[in-house]
């Protein structure tokens, strides 16, 4: 039987839109992938500690407001 690798990002497409990302695959390929460490946020109800920022739109209290929405 084969496992349907594709379910648990098809299930965060649902819910949480924005926890996804690009990333090259196995096979070099640009594939859609969770962004652990924004969804880790978004399912916590307090501050997470994650990796270090990335390039995308930041701004001084951004966590701050993720958590407060």
């Amino acid at each position: 039987m084969r496992k349907n690798t594709t379910a648990p990002i098809d299930a965060v497409r649902r819910l949480f839109p924005h926890c996804l990302t690009e990333a090259k695959g196995k096979d070099g390929q640009i594939q859609l992938a969770i962004d652990w460490d924004l969804l880790r946020q978004e399912l916590s109800d307090r501050l997470v500690d994650g990796q270090a920022e990335r390039y995308q739109l930041n701004w001084p209290g951004k966590r701050q407001a993720i958590l407060a929405a």
